[in-house]
């Protein structure tokens, strides 16, 4: 990868997840003007800017920006959503619901971070037993 590009994804990507970047391939884009229809499998982080129709197994860490939207399920190791998911998430570790964000399905995580503003419509699952934490949305959209 370009010195150039880790630089705009490591702008982009939280820094709980730009370790992982560093640690992992090439991360898989998926464009603002883009649309995939199927599932989507893969390792290393994912960065989904446009649409998806189809389920998601990832293994390792999502970023689904405030332009983008999954419709199905989704397995992730992380997760940061600022977009639109109508289906389900499951995540191994953490997940972090951003302000702008808008989920309609089942989310489960082993640990939830939910900004003041985000939209769950479904069950909440916190797989580690710790409550949910609610925060004030302070950086950009993603």
């Amino acid at each position: 990868m370009s010195e150039q590009k880790r630089r705009f994804l490591e702008t982009v990507l939280h820094p709980s997840l730009r370790a992982s970047l560093h640690a992992s391939p090439i991360p898989t884009v998926i464009g603002e003007d883009s649309v995939f229809v199927g599932n989507v499998r893969g390792k290393g982080p994912f960065v989904v800017c446009g649409e998806v129709h189809g389920d998601g197994d990832l293994d390792g860490a999502l970023v689904l920006s405030v332009t983008a939207s999954w419709h199905g399920t989704i397995h992730a190791h992380q997760a940061i959503v600022a977009g639109n998911i109508v289906g389900g998430l499951i995540v191994k570790d953490k997940l972090e619901i951003g302000y702008t964000a808008v989920i309609r399905g089942r989310v489960s995580a082993r640990t939830i971070a939910i900004a003041k503003g985000a939209i769950v419509d479904g069950e909440i699952e916190v797989t580690s037993g710790t409550p949910v934490v609610e925060f004030e949305e302070k950086r950009e959209d993603l």
